[in-house]
């Protein structure tokens, strides 16, 4: 280290020392946060600083990090190396940029641009160490892993970065399979099984708004890795990866067998790979603009792979094609991976009038249709009332006079694995699906996934009963959802008589107790899951009533008891994502038998949703008015009403002081929830009549013992049907306020305004706890 560093870190720790004091006498950050943030900054600062290896992996990352000490970028330092980027349940997700115009300068220069970079941030240094540790990691296993899947969505410079991990890969000698432009989740989720690879690696933030990028991994079936086998990832590879284990290998020097693009334009005259492994897989033609590194032979069309496998879910293509009164649809993209695929395959099972809303088609990881203001930035969530807001406008705008033909208006998110679906609400309906920023009544909605999800399940059962006469294979077949998605489709599911099965949040975990389930039915019991043969009984998680952790998977389930439970008809989550699962797969590397991807679609669903509302059309209703008559006005199911608020409502409490916040809130929910019934609590109105923590100890290790990792749920009545949930999130500084309330069996004459009224009860009760808790936006 030269005199001028050295002077510099002496700067920077005395600057930083007096922030991180300003800050804890402040009382933004707590004394165990403040305690290991001291601990950790400025030796990581003083680590990647000292690191001459570091100026031929990232010529510029020093030169930047000497620029933000002269500059006294105390926070910002502070926020990149007070502690590494969390690894959660699919991988690293964080900001690439502090501010906009770091990113902007990410996007201007490239991802060697000198701006902070740490361990606490998205960079190409760190997505190099995670994929070493990744590589180090296949490369022990036995046999070992030697195939990888690289794709990226419309983020920040993806492309580059999604290119630099593949020349790793192939300096590790993997075969690595790379998009050759910005491409969906599920199209590598899809791609991994399929090429019969061993790893997905997916460059993408979700939904997180423009300053976010994450390392999304996939295991060899296309579903995240166990948690045994995540955890041995990360702490024995990804955590023990050094500078000096990058090395790359430019991808014009691969060997011919070692790399394949996936993508292409669909080739006007058929050409198949003609032998090795993939022998009969469909060729494609070079994508105009794309670089290919010499392998313009060597591209399989895995999208039009996909879109088959996807058609063959369609129950009645005829119906589309010959409809009396075709479908007029909207599509937006908000700039994200679904701008092509979305629209094709909706041309291609024969919706012909399909309107791509432009403003929000191109590729473009600023999202400039969102707010990007310092913190105001917002996300593009098809799911979030406000993206649905951009998208009714940009469509307005676009097509004046198209608005009051069009039917529905699809969405799907940067990386296109979740779906959100507005939809024309009838005048008689308007009083019960007001707008929830100004409470106006209007003549559209954004349907939530709780309400669109149902109306699939719906068809698709009454499809089987109107063809076959029953649901067949019924004493086999089962539903798979989160705990926070809604009851309908519990009650819809033993309606009908399938089994129900539910898990804790996330697709990773519904995957998992699908496997569970497939195993059980070989006679195969899956450690900590199952045991001598059968599937314990659990009450919210727990086997025992004194059990202080909870299962690390299963919430709860409805008539799974018989092990002829194996094939999977829907996985189902609030947060708008759906699959199906299938039945028990030929191995472990597969799709399940007759299933889609292993993890959400949003392409998939926007399929299926569009069938829906075409059959629907064409029985001479709308949707809201069957979601009515066919669920809500069913004895056997009833009224429930769900309401989703996430604190903030975009991203996450800023900084380490956000993890003050966020433990502070938990503690005085964590006081909530003990003292309810001493203190006879109410929320919105309501009395509490039960409540319940669910701690599996998943996140302990990354947030404190005992975290309320699936939440603290507060119930409103005895049958455990209405209740809210407030679950933190376990990588991010964020908060999820979860509401259902049962409303009944209302005359038809009454469901609206008891709709309404519960819907105004849920917002009541959110608007309430956040009061209670410090968690005002």
């Amino acid at each position: 280290m030269d005199d001028s560093d050295h002077n510099l870190l002496e700067q920077a720790a005395a600057g930083i020392g007096s922030y991180l004091t300003a800050e804890r006498d402040a009382g933004r950050l707590g004394g165990a946060y403040y305690d290991a943030a001291v601990a950790k900054t400025v030796p990581n600062l003083k680590k990647w600083l000292t690191a001459s290896v570091l100026d031929q992996i990232s010529p510029n990352l020093r030169g930047g990090l000497r620029e933000a000490i002269r500059a006294q970028r105390w926070e910002a330092l502070t926020n990149a190396f007070s502690r590494d980027v969390s690894f959660g349940t699919g991988g690293i997700r964080e900001k690439m940029g502090a501010r906009r115009d770091e990113v902007l300068r990410l996007k201007s220069e490239g991802i060697g641009a000198g701006i902070i970079k740490g361990p606490n941030t998205i960079n190409d240094v760190i997505l190099l160490l995670t994929s070493a540790g990744v590589a180090r990691f296949g490369m022990a296993r036995v046999p070992a892993l030697e195939r990888v899947v690289i794709g990226f969505d419309s983020r920040v410079r993806g492309a580059d970065f999604a290119r630099l991990i593949a020349s790793l890969f192939l300096a590790y000698d993997y075969i690595v399979y790379l998009f050759d432009e910005a491409c969906m989740y599920p199209s590598v989720t899809f791609g991994v099984p399929t090429l019969r690879a061993d790893i997905g690696v997916f460059i993408s933030a979700s939904h997180n708004d423009f300053r976010y990028n994450g390392y999304k991994l996939s295991c060899g079936n296309g579903s995240q890795f166990d948690p045994a086998e995540r955890n041995n990832l990360y702490e024995n590879y990804i955590k023990t990866t050094r500078f000096e284990d990058i090395r790359t290998l430019p991808l014009d020097r691969a060997a011919e067998d070692k790399l394949w693009f996936l993508g292409g334009v669909k080739a006007a005259t058929r050409r198949v790979v003609e032998s090795g492994p993939h022998k009969g897989l469909p060729l494609a033609d070079p994508l105009p603009g794309a670089v290919y590194a010499g392998r313009e032979d060597r591209i399989i069309d895995l999208h039009t792979m996909h879109f088959e496998h996807v058609k063959q879910f369609l129950l009645r293509r005829e119906m589309i094609t010959k409809a009396k009164r075709p479908l007029s649809i909207g599509f937006s993209a908000f700039n994200g991976s679904g701008r092509k695929a979305v629209p094709r395959l909706l041309n291609e099972v024969g919706f012909a009038d399909v309107k791509r809303i432009m403003k929000l088609d191109p590729l473009d990881g600023m999202f400039p249709a969102f707010c990007s203001d310092p913190g105001k930035e917002q996300q593009p969530d098809p799911g979030d009332w406000r993206a649905a807001d951009v998208a009714v406008a940009a469509f307005k705008e676009e097509y004046p006079d198209a608005w009051d033909a069009v039917d529905l208006i699809i969405g799907t998110d940067p990386d296109a694995d979740r779906c959100g679906v507005i939809v024309k609400v009838p005048r008689h309906q308007r009083t019960a699906y007001r707008h929830r920023g100004t409470n106006e009544e209007q003549d559209w909605t954004l349907l939530s996934a709780d309400e669109a999800w149902t109306l699939i399940l719906w068809y698709r059962f009454q499809y089987e009963l109107e063809t076959y006469g029953a649901i067949r294979d019924v004493d086999k077949k089962f539903i798979v959802l989160s705990h926070t998605t809604t009851d309908l489709l519990v009650r819809l599911a033993r309606k009908f008589e399938l089994g129900v099965l539910t898990t804790w949040v996330g697709f990773a975990q519904l995957a998992a107790g699908t496997r569970a389930i497939w195993e059980l039915h070989a006679g195969r019991n899956t450690e900590g899951l199952t045991e001598g043969g059968k599937l314990p009984v659990y009450d919210e998680g727990r086997r025992h009533a004194d059990d202080t952790v909870c299962n690390r998977t299963i919430h709860s389930w409805e008539a799974m008891d018989d092990r002829r439970r194996c094939i999977n008809v829907a996985a189902l989550e609030q947060s708008n994502g759906f699959t199906l699962l299938g039945g028990p797969p030929p191995d472990d590397r597969s799709l399940g038998e007759g299933g889609h991807v292993r993890d959400k679609d949003g392409t998939f669903a926007a399929v299926l949703v569009a069938e829906l509302a075409q059959h629907a059309k064409e029985s001479g209703v709308n949707l809201i008015d069957l979601l009515d008559e066919k669920i809500y006005l069913d004895p056997d199911i009833g009224l429930y009403v769900t309401h989703y608020e996430p604190d903030p409502l975009d991203g996450e409490y800023e900084g380490l002081a956000g993890y003050t916040k966020k433990r502070g809130i938990l503690q005085r929910g964590d006081e909530l929830f003990e003292n309810w019934a001493a203190s006879s609590a109410a929320l919105g109105g309501l009395p509490i009549k039960a409540a319940t923590v669910y701690r599996t100890g998943k996140y302990d290790a990354i947030n404190y013992p005992g975290f309320p990792d699936e939440g603290y749920r507060f119930y409103f009545d005895t049958d455990r049907r209405s209740h809210l949930t407030i679950r933190p999130s376990g990588t991010s500084n964020a908060l999820r306020f979860h509401v259902q309330l049962f409303g009944g069996h209302p005359s038809r004459d009454e469901l609206i305004d008891k709709k309404a009224e519960l819907r105004d009860t849920a917002t009541r009760i959110v608007d309430d706890v956040k009061r209670r808790l410090g968690a005002v936006d």
